[in-house]
């Protein structure tokens, strides 16, 4: 008993001393209770040589002539000449498994398995582990988990073991216990890891996705009900002054406690300290958990595979909703920086998913960080482009955007919203507004420019000619930042189209057909390589010879000129 408490408390040489003594000093009272205590403790020190000496010790003093040594012994043996190097003990202790039957030392079979699996000699744990398979019971699945991480180096021989028995009639004949070891988590996780690192995307996704997405749902139902059960100050004051009243009837009132004050309170704050670092624990597990990986890894430079994989696979609502389970644990279980990954990563697949039901929030996230990244706002209007318009939430995010007077995007995209609605004045004012802060910017010059025209054509404005020749001036600005390139030339040419202009349009359009344009990469955001795909566009895509020569030939067939129109567009305008 006093080797027992010695050990309890760490003190694992003084136990061994103990029992050494003990051996020595009553060797005729020493039995193999005793003995097997002693040899315990030595291979927990790391002592296997003295370890082996006391099994040779009891064969020889404990034993009886004509007894075998006790096989739970032989058991430990082989485990001590594993540690030592001499894996040949191991074939002689199969045969003796063979006589007393499997079922009858399945622990001893499981310990040296381990103990040999621990050390890397995995062929050798194999043969233990197999001879478990029909008797593991409810704990089949821990075994084939085992019996996987030694085929290392063979994943699919892995992936054999991890896998679920393909013939129905198998599984049925298995017994009750058993029959969906292939659903413990432990077995799916190790069956995605090695899905993972084969990049085979699609098994590894079937592998955890449900199990992880019903984890997270569990963790989150989990942290409702621990929250609904806090109970408010008022509730807990009452109560402590219903337990100061019962005191009074007490018999140990006024007696001293055991511990002062001080060292009750700095106990309450240790214990309360430990149990937030365990539920700490156990939610960084589920959102690790929640990113595909091992929760215990830090190294890991991918932190979002199961995400990125679904996206890969364009299974992009599954994808949007592990991230809002994950973001929706409490903030002990991820950190700031992990959110903010998350919440960048829902963005990119937003941009490319067709349903922006979760996509908006994310978005609308990621501008808010970082108001003045024109990919970020890219990004965002993609996403709400797809609502159409009447998305409410988009005005009232901009409106409150608009309150940062240095940002320019929410002031163009409120510009397009207003020519949407054929407000032209108010398009004209965000407009002139990001002007002011990028008067070289062509964007801007190029809105202002169309606002002011379509502003003229209004019924109720008085000056319109000046209107026009105000709108005109920003175009011909604009023509001038972009070094008089086709489409700016074509969007001269529109105006004047638009206002009726029609000889200094179609000197405008002849401009454009005479202008050859070369083509430029389709601009993309950052991420989009990962997760988009671009349709191979003809050469000459850029070009804008099409789209001129068509006004063009309108206006040729207004004018009356219809040979003219004819041969413009077929020149330019057959496929």
């Amino acid at each position: 008993m006093a080797a027992k408490m010695y050990r309890e408390c760490s003190q694992l040489e003084k136990a061994i001393s103990i029992l050494v003594d003990y051996v020595k000093t009553y060797s005729s009272e020493a039995d193999i209770g005793t003995l097997t205590l002693l040899i315990d403790f030595l291979m927990e020190n790391n002592s296997h040589v003295l370890a082996l000496h006391q099994i040779e010790y009891a064969a020889k003093s404990v034993c009886q002539s004509d007894e075998e040594l006790p096989l739970h012994l032989k058991a430990k043996a082989v485990i001590c000449h594993a540690y030592l190097g001499n894996i040949e003990f191991v074939e002689n202790f199969l045969m003796d498994v063979e006589s007393v039957g499997t079922e009858n030392c399945a622990d001893m079979i499981t310990e040296i398995g381990d103990s040999l699996r621990e050390l890397q000699y995995f062929d050798a744990a194999l043969k233990f582990y197999l001879k478990l398979e029909h008797t593991a019971g409810e704990d089949n699945g821990n075994l084939h988990l085992k019996i996987a991480q030694c085929y290392e180096g063979k994943e699919d021989e892995a992936i054999g073991v991890l896998s679920p028995p393909k013939d129905l009639e198998q599984i049925s004949n298995l017994d009750s216990q058993a029959k969906s070891w292939w659903l413990n988590g432990k077995i799916r996780l190790q069956l995605g890891k090695i899905y993972h690192a084969k990049d085979m995307l699609k098994d590894f996704v079937d592998a955890i996705f449900s199990c992880i997405k019903e984890t997270l749902t569990i963790e989150i139902l989990t942290q409702k009900v621990k929250s609904k059960k806090k109970l408010t100050k008022s509730v807990l004051v009452e109560r402590a002054k219903a337990l100061d009243e019962e005191q009074t009837t007490n018999v140990f009132q006024g007696f001293k406690p055991i511990a002062t004050a001080s060292d009750l309170v700095k106990a309450s704050r240790a214990k309360k300290s430990l149990q937030k670092k365990a539920v700490i624990r156990e939610e960084k597990k589920v959102a690790a958990l929640a990113a595909g990986m091992d929760w215990q890894s830090d190294n890991s430079e991918d932190e979002t595979p199961l995400c990125r994989a679904l996206a890969s696979l364009r299974q992009y609502s599954d994808a949007l909703g592990v991230i809002v389970l994950t973001l929706r644990l409490t903030n002990s279980t991820i950190s700031d920086k992990q959110k903010k990954e998350l919440q960048v990563l829902g963005a990119q697949i937003a941009y490319n998913t067709t349903d922006p039901k979760y996509g908006y929030g994310f978005a609308r996230n990621i501008v808010r960080q970082h108001p003045h990244s024109m990919a970020a706002w890219n990004c965002y209007y993609k996403v709400v482009s797809r609502f159409g318009s009447r998305f409410k939430k988009h005005p009232k995010f901009l409106h409150h955007m608009r309150t940062q007077k240095d940002c320019v995007p929410p002031m163009i995209m409120l510009g397009h919203q207003f020519t949407i609605l054929s407000q032209h004045q108010s398009a004209a004012r965000e407009y002139l507004e990001a002007y002011k802060l990028q008067p070289e910017n062509p964007l801007t010059n190029l809105c202002v420019g169309t606002a002011l025209i379509n502003l003229a054509l209004g019924h109720r404005l008085r000056n319109k000619h000046q209107c026009i020749a105000q709108g005109l001036a920003f175009l011909y600005n604009y023509l001038r930042i972009c070094n008089d390139s086709q489409d700016a030339m074509y969007n001269i040419a529109r105006a004047y189209h638009h206002v009726s202009l029609v000889t200094l349009a179609v000197s405008y359009y002849e401009k454009v057909l005479t202008t050859q344009e070369k083509d430029h990469p389709i601009p993309r955001l950052p991420h989009e390589e990962n997760f988009s795909t671009f349709d191979n566009y003809h050469p000459g895509f850029c070009s804008l010879h099409r789209e001129a020569g068509y006004n063009l030939h309108l206006i040729y067939k207004k004018s009356g000129a219809v040979d003219l129109a004819r041969q413009i567009l077929k020149q330019y305008c057959n496929p």
